[in-house]
């Protein structure tokens, strides 16, 4: 009777242990990773440079699909926020979360004077900056905070606000240079 009774306790601790949601594939569960670490892995997305399927970015989590259909998620840094902008003369898309293999913007490979200062008017960006082959701007700057942006491109200006908050999109396509 003991027997049956270790062998039956022996089972459920199994078979309870293998339920759990517990696995030592680390896939859908958010990974920690180091601040630098997540920065070069969004900037290898973002510059066409990783093979993955797809990768997008919300105001906490790098999200990726690899080419088996895998996802892994990243959680980014708590006290740094990651936005894309894609300022546009004549065309433009809706845009929430930014896909960093994704979305494109009109003004690909283009030098855009940028300028950027806080509510308290500390200027954090203050240079000309080249977009990539995707057309975005991709900044990595402090949460919670509200920002004032100025781009200006060949004559033609924007003057913009944007916030960092957790309920924000990453991905601004809203910036029509005039």
């Amino acid at each position: 009777m003991k027997l049956k009774m270790f062998a039956a306790t022996l089972f459920a601790t199994v078979v309870l242990g293998a339920c759990n949601g517990e696995s030592s594939n680390v896939e859908n569960s958010v990974k920690e990773m180091g601040t630098q670490n997540i920065k070069e892995l969004v900037a290898e997305y973002s510059g066409n440079k990783a093979t993955d399927e797809s990768a997008s970015i919300t105001s906490s989590q790098l999200i990726v699909t690899d080419q088996e259909g895998k996802e892994f998620t990243y959680a980014l840094p708590k006290d740094e926020f990651f936005v894309s902008i894609a300022p546009y003369v004549n065309q433009t898309h809706p845009c929430t979360n930014h896909s960093l293999t994704g979305c494109q913007g009109e003004m690909a490979n283009k030098e855009i004077d940028v300028y950027i200062e806080d509510s308290k008017g500390n200027v954090l960006v203050d240079e000309s900056m080249k977009t990539p082959a995707n057309g975005f701007i991709d900044l990595w700057l402090p949460r919670d905070e509200t920002y004032s942006i100025k781009m200006e491109h060949e004559g033609k200006m924007v003057d913009s606000k944007f916030s960092t908050s957790d309920n924000d999109g990453t991905c601004i396509t809203t910036m029509q240079l005039k």
